[in-house]
């Protein structure tokens, strides 16, 4: 009797796998667009952070105390400030008109709130003192001096001369006299004219410097007696070197 041959089982094909449309259920697909809306979240407050800035005015030149505010003296700047402009006039709004500035204002410095209003509100007032000889290098609009004055000769008890040039008293009276003294501090130069009329330093001319009225009225009364006038640049306070 023959012997029976072993068949082979042929293993059956498995079936063949279809790819799927992926399903809003697919946790994968989630954490894809959380990642996707989180980088843009945190893109656009890099970019809002960037830009957080605000337009403010600033002074175009150095404003000195009763000058006039135009558009002219003023430029535009977006600058960084917490919590908005807070004291500072903001530039999106039209520059004062009419107005005058209050206190000096530094080229360059954001323009205070504080320091714009109406004439009627300053607290000093321009005075023309005329200066002999060299004024000081720097005396420009803006700057700080001290205001010195001295009595003329015949104030500090010094004896008249006569045509024929001598004495007709003893110098001793003057020793009891009183010298130069401090009549303000830190005033606010207005304006400067030389002698020549061009508004410049080096020669002796006219300055306006703004005073508080206590001051403005001795002022008046050293220039009525004849007394010399003499300015003290405070150092580092000219416009031109800061």
């Amino acid at each position: 009797m023959a012997a029976t041959r072993p068949t082979a089982l042929t293993p059956a094909s498995p079936p063949a796998a279809r790819l799927r449309a992926p399903s809003w259920r697919d946790p994968r697909l989630v954490v894809g667009l959380l990642l996707v809306l989180a980088s843009v979240l945190a893109g656009a407050r890099v970019v809002s952070a960037a830009d957080s800035t605000v337009p403010v005015w600033v002074a175009a030149s150095t404003l000195v105390p009763g000058q006039e505010i135009t558009a002219a003296d003023l430029r535009a700047v977006r600058v960084h400030l917490e919590g908005g402009t807070g004291g500072y006039l903001p530039a999106d709004e039209r520059a004062p008109q009419g107005a005058v500035a209050l206190r000096e204002v530094t080229s360059g410095d954001l323009l205070p709130r504080s320091a714009v209003g109406s004439a009627s509100a300053l607290a000093t007032r321009p005075v023309g003192l005329p200066v002999t000889g060299p004024l000081p290098s720097g005396l420009v609009a803006g700057a700080l001096v001290d205001v010195w004055v001295t009595p003329a000769p015949a104030r500090l008890g010094a004896s008249p001369v006569t045509a024929a040039g001598t004495s007709t008293t003893t110098g001793a009276g003057a020793q009891g006299a009183s010298g130069p003294h401090q009549l303000a501090t830190s005033a606010v130069v207005h304006e400067v004219v030389t002698d020549g009329g061009s508004f410049a330093t080096g020669r002796g001319g006219l300055v306006q410097v703004d005073l508080p009225p206590a001051q403005l009225q001795q002022a008046l009364q050293a220039l009525a007696a004849e007394a010399t006038v003499s300015l003290v640049l405070v150092p580092g306070s000219s416009p031109a070197g800061r």
